[in-house]
C-alpha cells in the first residue's frame, strides 16, 4: 500500500479511536481453556474435508498411487502458512480479511470483486457436488434417486445454517473430525501400507500421464480453498479472538496500540497459531490415511471414486478390512462428513458474500436492508447456497465433476489469497505483531506453489501440454 493510502487509513482509524486509544483487549486463555478456543480450526479443517480428503485423495491414491505423496504433504504445510497469515489479520485488527483487501490501493474494491467474483461459481459448484456425493451414500441405505436426496441435503443444511448459525455448526463439525479421523487412521493403520512405496513418494516426481484435472482440484482442496482460508478469518472473528473480542469498533489500528496490549494480541496470535497446527496435524493424518486406503484397496481393484458410485466405492474402503460393517461404517462416514462440509460451506460461504457485499454496496453509497449483513448472509444462504445448487445439480447431475471445477478455482485463487494478505499485514501491523521471516517465506513459496501448478494446468487445458486420455 501506497505511503499516501496507508496515512489515510491510519488517520481514518485514529479518528475513530480518539477517545480510546487502547481498547481494552482481553487476555489470552491459559492451560486447558485454550481447548475452548479451537472451534474455528475445526471448522478450516472440515470446510475441504469432504472433497480435498475423503474424495479427491482416494482417487489420486488409485490413480497414482503414492507417487504424489510429497505434493500433498507440501499443499498441506503450506496451507498452514497462508491461513496463519489470514488469521493474523483479524486477531490484531478486529475485522474480516475483506476488510483488509477493500484498503489495498487502486480502484476502489478491485481486490474484493477480483475474490468474490470466481467465487460465486465455487460455492454453488461446491454446494451441489458435497450434497450429490453425500445422496450417494442415502440411496444405498433407503433407496429413492439422487437427484431427491441431493435436494433434501441441501434445504436441510441450509435450514440448520439458518436457524443454529456459528455455535451449531461449530459444535457439529468438532466431534464429526475427531471421530472421523480416529476412524480412517485406524484403517489405514490396519492395512500396513507398503513402506517402500510410500517412501518413494517423498521424492518430488511427476507420474507419466498425469491429469492435472485430477492433481489441482486435489490441490485445491487439500485440508481448505481459497474460499476457506479466508472464512478461517469470519470464524476467528465470530469466536472473538484478540481484537475480534471488542464490541461496538469496526476497526481498530494495531499501530497505536500500547506494548501492553500489543503483547495481548501476541498471546491471541500464539493460541491461533495453536489451533491452526492442530488442526493441520488432524487434516494431515486424515490425508495420508485416505492416501493409503486408496493405494492399498483401490488402486490394486482398479476402483475410482466417480460421480453416482461415490458411497459406494468408498464404502469398499473399509469393506475390504471389516467385511459388511466396515462397508457400512464408511458409508456412515462418507454420509457424515459430507453433510457436515456441505454446513460448513455454506455457512463461510454466507459471511464472505455477505460481508462483501456489503463492502461493495455501501462503496457506492448505498445503505438500508440490502447493506445488512444478517439479512445478507440469509439471503446468500436461500439462494446463492440452496436453491441455485439445486438448479446446477439437477442440471448437470455430476458431484465429482462439479467439486473438480470449484477445485481447480480454488487453486488458482491460492496465489492471490497469499498474496494479498501478506501485503495488507506488512502494511497495517506494527513489527512486533508482522509474521516472521520465516513464516513470510512460507507463505510466498505457498503461493508460488499452488500458481505453478495453476499454470501447468491451463497449459495442459490449452492443449500445450501433452496427457493420456486414459489415465483418469
Amino acid at each position: 500500500m501506497s505511503d499516501k493510502n496507508y496515512s489515510a487509513f491510519s488517520t481514518q482509524t485514529d479518528n475513530q479511536q480518539s477517545e480510546n486509544t487502547n481498547p481494552q483487549i482481553p487476555q489470552p486463555p491459559e492451560g486447558s481453556q485454550r481447548l475452548k478456543w479451537l472451534g474455528p480450526s475445526f471448522l478450516w479443517m472440515l470446510s475441504a474435508a469432504g472433497s480435498g480428503e475423503l474424495l479427491f485423495t482416494p482417487r489420486i491414491a488409485a490413480l497414482y498411487g503414492y507417487s504424489l505423496l510429497w505434493a500433498l504433504l507440501a499443499a498441506v504445510v503450506l496451507k498452514w502458512f497462508i491461513n496463519g497469515e489470514v488469521g493474523r489479520f483479524s486477531v490484531c485488527t478486529g475485522t474480516t480479511i475483506l476488510e483488509g483487501f477493500k484498503q489495498l490501493p487502486g480502484p476502489k474494491n478491485w481486490a474484493v470483486w477480483l475474490i468474490l467474483l470466481p467465487q460465486v461459481i465455487v460455492a454453488i459448484s461446491t454446494v451441489a457436488g458435497l450434497a450429490g456425493a453425500a445422496a450417494t451414500a442415502l440411496i444405498l441405505v433407503t433407496g429413492g434417486t439422487v437427484q431427491l436426496w441431493t435436494v433434501i441435503i441441501i434445504l436441510v443444511t441450509a435450514a440448520i445454517v439458518l436457524l443454529g448459525q456459528y455455535n451449531v455448526v461449530e459444535k457439529i463439525s468438532s466431534y464429526i473430525g475427531i471421530a472421523r479421523t480416529i476412524a480412517v487412521v485406524a484403517a489405514a493403520l490396519f492395512v500396513f501400507p507398503n513402506l517402500r512405496q510410500l517412501g518413494a513418494g517423498l521424492l518430488p516426481q511427476i507420474p507419466q500421464n498425469v491429469q492435472y484435472q485430477e492433481i489441482l482440484p486435489w490441490l485445491g482442496f487439500m485440508l481448505a480453498g481459497a474460499a476457506g482460508l479466508m472464512w478461517y478469518s469470519y470464524w476467528i472473528e465470530a469466536r472473538g479472538y484478540g481484537a475480534a473480542s471488542i464490541e461496538g469498533q469496526e476497526q481498530i489500528d494495531p499501530k497505536q496500540l500500547n506494548r501492553e496490549e500489543k503483547n495481548k494480541l501476541r498471546g491471541w496470535l500464539n493460541l491461533m497459531m495453536i489451533s491452526n497446527t492442530l488442526a493441520v496435524v488432524g487434516a494431515l493424518l486424515a490425508a495420508l490415511s485416505f492416501l493409503i486406503l486408496g493405494g492399498e484397496l483401490l488402486r490394486p481393484q482398479g476402483l475410482l471414486p466417480q460421480e453416482n458410485q461415490v458411497a459406494e466405492t468408498l464404502g469398499s474402503l473399509l469393506g475390504d478390512i471389516w467385511g459388511p460393517f466396515g462397508f457400512w461404517f464408511m458409508v456412515a462416514i462418507v454420509f457424515i462428513t459430507f453433510c457436515s462440509t456441505v454446513l460448513s460451506v455454506e455457512d463461510g460461504f454466507g459471511r464472505m458474500f455477505a460481508d462483501g457485499t456489503q463492502i461493495l454496496l455501501q462503496g457506492f453509497g448505498m445503505r438500508g436492508r440490502w447493506t445488512n449483513e444478517k439479512f445478507l448472509q440469509r439471503f446468500y444462504i436461500m439462494v446463492l447456497l440452496a436453491l441455485l445448487p439445486i438448479g446446477i445439480y439437477l442440471f448437470f447431475g455430476e458431484p465429482v465433476g462439479l467439486l473438480q471445477t470449484a477445485g481447480a478455482i480454488e487453486a488458482a485463487h491460492i496465489p492471490i489469497v497469499a498474496g494479498l494478505t501478506l501485503y495488507i499485514n506488512h502494511q497495517m501491523l506494527p513489527k512486533e505483531l508482522q509474521p516472521s521471516k520465516f513464516i513470510f517465506g512460507g507463505t510466498a513459496v505457498a503461493g508460488i506453489f499452488f500458481a505453478l501448478f495453476a499454470v501447468i494446468y491451463l497449459l495442459q487445458l490449452l492443449g500445450f501440454i501433452g496427457s493420456s486420455a486414459g489415465s483418469g
